[in-house]
């Protein structure tokens, strides 16, 4: 891939990263409201509901990521998940391995097909972790992108 086309595809990225970095900083947000009255019942449903988007906004920026830096970039449609976040562990942009990731995977499948106080509660523990990974996330790629911007 010519340098210069690699710099128009990462240009593009940005675009995509501005809505992760705006969702991780309201899970963020969420997070130290429901710090200050984990009994809130409805701040925590807020906060698994950030959960979720952010989620899924981190998992769609990723794939999004690396079919833009790919030689082969229909090769991340037929990838599974796993492999997925190997590769993305493999350029250095997840501080989490595929078991945490699997772990944020099964939670957010959790919480979409049963909503009860103790999954609510599970899904609620795995939350401060997954934001240091989203955050992490978001940090790789800016760094990337100012470097393209260089």
């Amino acid at each position: 891939m010519s340098g210069s086309f690699r710099k128009g595809r990462l240009k593009q990225l940005n675009q995509n990263v501005q809505p992760l970095r705006k969702a991780t900083a309201k899970l963020v947000e969420g997070w130290q409201r429901y710090q200050q009255d984990i009994s809130d019942e409805q701040i925590r449903d807020g906060l698994i509901q950030r959960f979720e988007f952010t989620y899924e906004i981190s998992h769609k920026t990723l794939k999004r990521y690396l079919e833009q830096t790919s030689a082969n970039p229909a090769q991340f449609d037929q990838m599974t998940f796993q492999d997925l976040i190997r590769t993305a562990n493999e350029q250095g942009l997840l501080s989490g391995d595929w078991a945490d990731w699997r772990q944020y995977r099964d939670i957010r499948s959790r919480i979409s097909h049963t909503y009860d106080e103790v999954v609510a509660l599970a899904v609620v523990g795995g939350i401060e972790k997954f934001i240091l990974e989203a955050n992490q996330l978001v940090e790789k790629l800016e760094d990337i992108l100012n470097t393209v911007d260089e």
